[in-house]
């Protein structure tokens, strides 16, 4: 049975069931009984979004868009598939990544070439291709509506150039992706959330990704839908710890010198930055609980880093 988690005016988190609970949220807007999907998950995501519309008495033809915010994979794996089980949808993507929809061997390539293959293949599964007159270009400024609903969508780079953050009018908020970090709930205190940036290869960006989350709150939002987990609100004190945990993750990528335990020095880093950030918001998990729920996210932060200090020195 899907895992739904239902918010004002329309919006629900559906859990894609990637690699653990509250980890990737699809989310689905339904408005006059006709449905948005932002962002998809991997492949594994397509039967609990089915089973979720199914539950609100809706099937896969009441799907009209599909908007992806980038095209890494945890966030557009399963698009093809979607889109092969919805008749009518079109997808909107970023300029950039339309041409990895329409033939998504190259995306498939670079996550193997960060992940390894067979790490991919179990995550991802095979990503299927999106015939090109169902797709859409989102760019900047670009507005679209689902059944009289308008979202407006932003060119948000600093964690991809392929990235979008995506208004909704109605709910006074931005469906982030991965622009305004991660909030996962297993950190909230009291109901309290907190947020932590990510820095993952291969275009982070810090100077954009700052300019990016000061545009969006030149929109005055009362939420976030984030991709990593759900509605957020509390935007203004969580965005400044944004901006000051990414100023953070710069400054210990420049502390460490060049030489071959240069990701190892940065990881460690990171792991000083997460501790001090777990003291500074009351977080209750044990450190080993917190190590465990940030694995992934501490390595590919690190990698990320790395690959921007290698174009820093090329200038």
């Amino acid at each position: 049975m899907a895992r739904v988690y239902s918010y004002p005016e329309g919006v629900y988190a559906v859990d894609a069931e990637y690699v653990r609970p509250l980890l990737v949220a699809v989310h689905l807007v339904v408005h006059r009984g006709r449905v948005a999907v932002v962002d998809t998950g991997a492949f594994n995501a397509v039967e609990p979004v089915m089973a979720a519309l199914a539950g609100m008495g809706l099937g896969p033809e009441a799907v009209d868009w599909l908007f992806l915010t980038h095209v890494h994979l945890d966030h557009a794996g399963a698009a093809g598939a979607l889109m092969a089980r919805c008749p009518n949808a079109r997808l909107a993507v970023h300029p950039r990544g339309l041409r990895h929809m329409v033939d998504p061997s190259k995306l498939w390539a670079g996550a193997a070439g960060v992940y390894g293959e067979e790490a991919v293949r179990a995550l991802y599964g095979e990503p299927i291709p999106v015939a090109a007159e169902r797709v859409v270009e989102a760019t900047e400024g670009l507005e679209l509506e689902l059944a009289g609903r308008v979202f407006r969508f932003l060119d948000t780079p600093g964690h991809a150039r392929h990235h979008v953050c995506i208004w909704d009018a109605t709910s006074q908020g931005f469906f982030t992706g991965d622009t305004f970090g991660l909030s996962y709930r297993d950190l909230d205190v009291a109901g309290r959330p907190s947020i932590f940036p990510t820095t993952t290869p291969v275009q982070f960006e810090p100077e954009a990704m700052h300019g990016s989350i000061d545009r969006l709150l030149s929109f005055a939002p009362q939420a976030m839908y984030l991709t990593h987990f759900g509605r957020i609100q509390e935007v203004p004190r969580l965005a400044a710890d944004l901006h000051r945990l990414i100023e953070s993750h710069v400054a210990v990528a420049r502390s460490v010198h060049n030489g071959p335990d240069r990701h190892h020095a940065i990881r460690a880093g990171l792991e000083t930055l997460l501790r001090e950030e777990s003291r500074r918001q009351g977080w209750t998990l044990t450190e080993t609980a917190l190590f465990e729920l940030f694995e992934t996210d501490l390595e590919l932060n690190a990698q990320g880093l790395g690959v921007w200090l290698d174009g820093q020195a090329k200038g």
